[in-house]
């Protein structure tokens, strides 16, 4: 394959992110955004079962109740003639969302409008969740005399950080015996970084880069850290490994010889094994996907968007981007490590919204897109296999 012709690193032009005030570094490590503390629910057992002491009958079990449903007031307050536009609009709409998702709307002729509609809003969106893996919001839009649904997909990434360790693989490949394994790896990290567009530390303008080079400021400033000072030798090994594998990594080669690596590869154990089959879902995620960025379906935030929401600059600085949460960077153990990890973290919170793969799909009678999130769902599995593994 001939189409892995991006640059190398050290020579990206990206601008450099807008930056925010440094926060005092402490020596603790998060492996999730906003992680929740342990301990806080109750243990198998649950609390003591709570009886009537009177006898009463089980037939209320047996009785379905329909769901209560907050009705749109709009809706309420229409004439009979804009109602039974609605209705219509909304019945065309349904059958168009219907038949692109292959499901089976309930029957709701015999509830009064607007009822049926909120009715089946309802039922389509359980029925949704349950039949589309990225299914996140559905909405009624009405706009000048139309009315018809938008469903908004959405690739959950779980508020993980995807940082990628490039020293562990530094050592794997200098292991002659763990070359092969090293070298798989490799392949797929190339692809990655030439082809998915993942950032690089050691890259000008990436939001590690940015992370690395206060931590070197704040070292730099303070006179109890001397040269001899693991934080400083950590950060050396950092800068240095990482322009080593950047060359490595950036080497279109490692594309050129994927699928020969793969055929000529034997696992000698379940971490070769695992590392193999990790390849191999790279490959071929790379071979139907050849030139697909990971920020082919993003947006500056997650929400529906009016005509008068158009303002970038807003939603950028306001979301935390894919660039800030996927990455490559040194390694996931030590000092440095775990004061760059707080320092992220403390970023993090200044923000109000993820930045996640996103499509949306209006069912107004015209075409549908055909766009999907298959690429990022098997996009963000390899990520988190590949983390798991150099880790």
């Amino acid at each position: 394959m001939n189409n892995a012709t991006k640059s190398d690193i050290g020579n990206n032009s990206t601008a450099r992110r807008k930056k925010t005030k440094a926060t005092a570094p402490t020596a603790k490590g998060l492996h999730r955004m906003d992680e929740s503390a342990k301990g806080q629910f109750g243990g198998s057992q649950g609390q003591a079962k709570i009886r009537s002491n009177l006898a009463t009958s089980d037939a209320f079990l047996k009785v379905c109740f329909k769901p209560r449903l907050n009705v749109n007031e709009s809706l309420v307050k229409q004439s009979k003639r804009k109602a039974a536009k609605t209705e219509r609009d909304f019945y065309k709409s349904l059958s168009q969302l219907a038949e692109h998702y292959g499901i089976e709307p309930m029957p709701i002729q015999d509830f009064n409008y607007p009822y049926n509609i909120s009715l089946s809003l309802w039922d389509i969106e359980k029925q949704l969740r349950n039949k589309t893996e990225n299914c996140d919001d559905i909405r009624l839009i009405q706009k000048g005399d139309k009315t018809y649904f938008v469903l908004r997909e959405r690739c959950n990434t779980g508020a993980s950080l995807f940082y990628i360790p490039v020293v562990p693989l530094y050592l794997m490949l200098k292991d002659k015996t763990r070359r092969k394994t090293a070298c798989l790896l490799l392949s797929v990290c190339t692809y990655l970084y030439r082809i998915a567009d993942v950032p690089y530390y050691r890259m000008e303008g990436s939001y590690l880069d940015w992370h690395y080079e206060i931590l070197g400021e704040w070292i730099a400033m303070d006179e109890e850290i001397d040269e001899s000072h693991t934080y400083k030798k950590e950060l050396q090994r950092a800068e240095i490994v990482g322009d080593k594998m950047g060359q490595k990594i950036a080497n279109i080669n490692n594309l050129l010889f994927f699928e020969q690596r793969l055929k000529a590869f034997r696992p000698k154990n379940n971490f070769d094994k695992e590392c193999f089959e990790l390849a191999d879902r790279t490959f071929k995620l790379y071979c139907e996907y050849p030139n697909e960025s990971l920020y082919r379906n993003a947006h500056y935030n997650n929400a529906f968007k009016s005509e008068e929401d158009d303002d970038d600059y807003y939603y950028e600085q306001t979301a935390i981007t894919m660039d800030k949460y996927i990455s490559f960077f040194a390694e996931s153990n030590g000092l440095i490590y775990e004061t760059l990890i707080e320092s992220v973290n403390n970023d993090f919170n200044e923000y109000a919204d993820t930045q996640e793969p996103t499509i949306y799909k209006t069912f107004d009678g015209s075409s549908i897109t055909n766009k999907n999130l298959d690429f990022e769902n098997r996009f963000f599995k390899i990520l988190n296999r590949l983390c798991t593994l150099l880790n």
